[in-house]
Parts: structure tokens; C-alpha cells; sequence
């Protein structure tokens, strides 16, 4: 690949201004397209990662790790006093270079040519220099001879929206990658669909459920050397985390109306069933009031800030719903805007906000969740 970092930066120019793409064509050359994806992949990046001069394609984009969390993964592996690791399916590498940075030898192989030029190019932008690079099949005998590392890590390409996440369908396999280095060590790394159940997983370990800025980003599978507990939570980038107990008391409890206030839990928290862990860790009179796949909401008396939850609001009304009596409630109230905390279909959801926004003035906004028939009016803190 003989683009030039000028030719990117050109292109990210021109896409910012909107020349279609006979002008991209005309300016950037033969590769334009490839130049072209790499700037549109850097200009839809710009939240991911702390440089905005990495290399990538948009599907290599769609893949990294974000930066935060690969921070996080690279500090424990460093904790756990890791000296060297594989990522046999590194992509455009972020995540292999922070951990790199926490070892002192890491290898990063990619059958596509194209990913581990990005991925080196990207390990010089970070000024890493301890990897060694392997374009190759990770499960040849050959690449596997090659390499020499304490913890194997994959993260690896998901097909399109199945009925059921299952280990077989990741490209590359788990199972073929346990199955082709368990020779070499028994400690394994696996990036993981976080809706996947916890029992097709063949191996005793931790399961690591992460939520980044308010919403589940990844299931980090660690085998039993590795592993510090069966289920964990982590909310980043506040860096709280959770871990299963089993002689915890156990002190959830629900309730069917909601109190002063609603706390709203990390679907992190949720997906690694860590509820009674939370609610100890809370050390308040909490009980639970919802428990939806897109949300989970407990109550109480307690006005409660904790790094522990998504976020604490204050209920304000409740009625019934409808998105009329919704609308005039607002307006009597003074709320200018309304988010909604509702599971409705794709297609209806403008139309109800809509109704539900009609005519609103003001600063104020409402957060609007769904209790049975009953709307929860609530403000956040």
C-alpha cells in the first residue's frame, strides 16, 4: 500500500466539503477509493480513539475496540504480570497495541494483507516498536509454530444478526483457536458477543461484561488462569466494577410502584446478573422496578449518585399512558423537550415523540419510561 498520509489528509478535506466523487477521483489518483474509505473511516472515528491519524476501513473501524476499553483490558492484563501475548485476529490492532504496551513481546497476525498494514501503521503512530507482525492464517501449523506467547487473545469478526449467538459462527472460531494453541497455553482471551449465553462457552472462567458511556460494549471471556471471578461488570470509563459472590445475602426485592426516585442499572450489571451485588455495593433501600432487555430500572426513597449506575433520576409524575396525557402533563410542568424511555417498533417511535413533544416550551427536559400501563415522568439529576 503506497498511500501517503498527505493523500488521506487531502481526501478528509475534501469529504468535510462535500466534492462528490469524480472530483475525489480526479485529485487523489488510482487508490481513491481506498483513500477515500480510510478518511470517511477517520472522520466517523473521531469519539473512538484519542489520534486522528490512524489508519483503518470502515469495517476495520467497525471492529476496533475503543480506546477506552482497550486501556482498561491492557491495565489488567498488566496486573495480572502478563509478558507476552498473540492476537490472532488483530484487524487494524488498537487493542493489540495497548497491550503491547503492557508486555514486552506481543505478535499481532491478520490473514488480510490489507488490516496488518493498517495495524503497523498504526503501532508507529502509538510508538510502539515490540510487536511483530504476521500476515498469515492464525490457525496454519506454520503461524502457530511462530509463536511463543504466555496469553492468546481473539477478537473475532461477527456474522450478520443471527436467531442465536453461537461460538461456531465467529470468524475465527474460538473453538478452532483454543482447539489449534492449547499446546502452547492454557491461557486464552476472547472478545465475545455480549448477548451470547454464558453456558455455550466450553471453558471454566470470567465472564467480563463492560458498558462504555451508558450502554454494554463487550463480553470479555478470560479462561480460568486468568480469570479472577465466575461474572464481573465493569462501567467505564469511571473504571467501577463488580464482582459475583455467591454468599452474598441475597436483598433484591421488587416492588410495583415506583418511588421518588428511579435508578437506572448498567445493562453490564444485568447481563452478568450482578443485581444482588449491586444493590450491596449501593448499601441503600433499593428495590427492584423494571427489568426490560434495553433497560433495568430499580426505585427508592434515597437520592443516589454512585458510579455504580447509569444514572439517577427524580419522578416528577405518573399517569397514565398515553401520549395526550403525556403532552399535557409536560406542558402544565414546563418541560420544553422529552426523551423516551421506551421499547416501542422502529417505525413508531418518531411518531410517538412527536405526539408526546407537541407544543413543548421551555428548558426542561423529561425522560419518559413505560411501567406497565403507566408512564413514569422523571428528570435527571
Amino acid at each position: 500500500m503506497m498511500i501517503t498520509e498527505e493523500q488521506v489528509q487531502l481526501a478528509v478535506e475534501m469529504i468535510r466539503r462535500g466534492l462528490d466523487e469524480r472530483k475525489l477521483r480526479a485529485k487523489l489518483g488510482e487508490e481513491w477509493e481506498l483513500i477515500a474509505e480510510i478518511a470517511r473511516a477517520r472522520i466517523r472515528a473521531k469519539d473512538k480513539f484519542s489520534r486522528n491519524d490512524l489508519w483503518m476501513d470502515l469495517e476495520g473501524l467497525r471492529y476496533a475496540t475503543h480506546e477506552v476499553v482497550a486501556k482498561y483490558r491492557a491495565e489488567r492484563l498488566r496486573e495480572l504480570g502478563i509478558k507476552s501475548i498473540a492476537d490472532v485476529s488483530c484487524g487494524i490492532g488498537i487493542q493489540l497495541i495497548f497491550y503491547a504496551m503492557k508486555v514486552e513481546r506481543a505478535y499481532g497476525i491478520d490473514i488480510d494483507p490489507l488490516k496488518v498494514e493498517f495495524a503497523r501503521r498504526n503501532a508507529e503512530r502509538y510508538g510502539v516498536h515490540n510487536i511483530e507482525f504476521i500476515n498469515a492464517d492464525s490457525l496454519s501449523r506454520d503461524t502457530i509454530e511462530r509463536i511463543d506467547a504466555e496469553v492468546i487473545f481473539s477478537d473475532p469478526a461477527r456474522p450478520p444478526e443471527m436467531p442465536e449467538r453461537r461460538l461456531e459462527d465467529l470468524l475465527p472460531s474460538p473453538l478452532e483457536v483454543h482447539e489449534a494453541y492449547k499446546s502452547k497455553t492454557d491461557a486464552f482471551i476472547f472478545d465475545l458477543p455480549p448477548q451470547m449465553r454464558r453456558e455455550r462457552v466450553p471453558w471454566r472462567g470470567e465472564f467480563e461484561y463492560i458498558d462504555l458511556f451508558g450502554a454494554l460494549n463487550r463480553l470479555t471471556f478470560y479462561t480460568e488462569p486468568l480469570a479472577r471471578v465466575e461474572r464481573s461488570a465493569v462501567i467505564l470509563p469511571a473504571g467501577a466494577r463488580l464482582e459475583s459472590d455467591p454468599n452474598l445475602e441475597k436483598v433484591v426485592e421488587w416492588t410495583e410502584r415506583p418511588c421518588q426516585y428511579l435508578y437506572e442499572i448498567p445493562q453490564s450489571v444485568d447481563y452478568a446478573d450482578l443485581i444482588n451485588e449491586l444493590f450491596h455495593a449501593l448499601n441503600a433501600d433499593v428495590k427492584m422496578l423494571l427489568r426490560e432487555k434495553r433497560r433495568v430500572l430499580a426505585t427508592g426513597e434515597e437520592e443516589i449518585k454512585s458510579s455504580y449506575l447509569k444514572r439517577t433520576y427524580v419522578v416528577v409524575g405518573v399517569l397514565p399512558f398515553h401520549p395526550v396525557r403525556i403532552n399535557d402533563f409536560l406542558r402544565k410542568e414546563g418541560f420544553g423537550r422529552a426523551t423516551l424511555r421506551i421499547s416501542v417498533p422502529e417505525g413508531e417511535y418518531w411518531k410517538v415523540r412527536r405526539r408526546i413533544e407537541a407544543n413543548l416550551k421551555g428548558d426542561r427536559r423529561a425522560f419518559v419510561f413505560q411501567f406497565g400501563k403507566k408512564a413514569i415522568i422523571a428528570e435527571g439529576l
